[in-house]
């Protein structure tokens, strides 16, 4: 009988910490930090290049359920400035996006793990310097975003993780970051 009690106890208390960390239903914000990498294609020229990033972040986590985030998130996000050279001249980009996710996780106690998916409005402008010529533009457009990422979360305070995938066009968008977000 010791050992049925032992695992009730043990499962009463497992549901309990995961209904804890995942009970956090609302507004939050959050901001994060982390390296782009940048591949653009303009023309015969190409960049593959990473850069410093940042990203701020607001979202409602719905909560109904407690072991699961259904959350909705949008962001803006600077991608940093990259630039590559190239027989006789240099490309130089800047690129930022305004997205929007749907989000959905697991908790498992103060551990938790999601997945997004949504889109993003994002806008690179470009320079092209050789020697015959300078050449300026701007790209932008609305393509698919996905994501992927785990959180270590204390009460209404998270840490984040992510890996986001950004299919911007011509320009292929990616950024891994840490951040913090707080529920409110």
């Amino acid at each position: 009988m010791s050992n049925y009690k032992l695992f009730i106890s043990v499962l009463l208390f497992g549901l309990s910490t995961a209904a804890f960390a995942g009970k956090d239903t609302g507004i939050y914000l959050g901001g994060s930090l982390g390296t782009a990498g940048n591949e653009v294609s303009v023309g015969d020229v190409n960049l593959d290049d990473d850069a410093s990033a940042y990203k701020v972040f607001a979202g409602y986590n719905f909560g109904w359920v407690p072991l699961f985030d259904l959350a909705v998130e949008g962001s803006y996000v600077d991608f940093g400035d990259t630039s590559a050279s190239f027989d006789g001249g240099k490309i130089e980009t800047s690129s930022s996006a305004w997205d929007v996710f749907g989000l959905v996780g697991v908790n498992m106690g103060p551990v938790g793990f999601f997945a997004k998916a949504g889109m993003v409005s994002w806008e690179t402008e470009f320079n092209i310097s050789d020697l015959e010529e300078d050449l300026k533009g701007k790209e932008d457009g609305s393509d698919p975003a996905y994501g992927i990422g785990a959180k270590f979360q204390f009460a209404s305070f998270a840490v984040r993780a992510e890996y986001e995938l950004f299919d911007a066009g011509e320009a292929d968008l990616s950024m891994i970051s840490v951040g913090a977000a707080i529920t409110f």
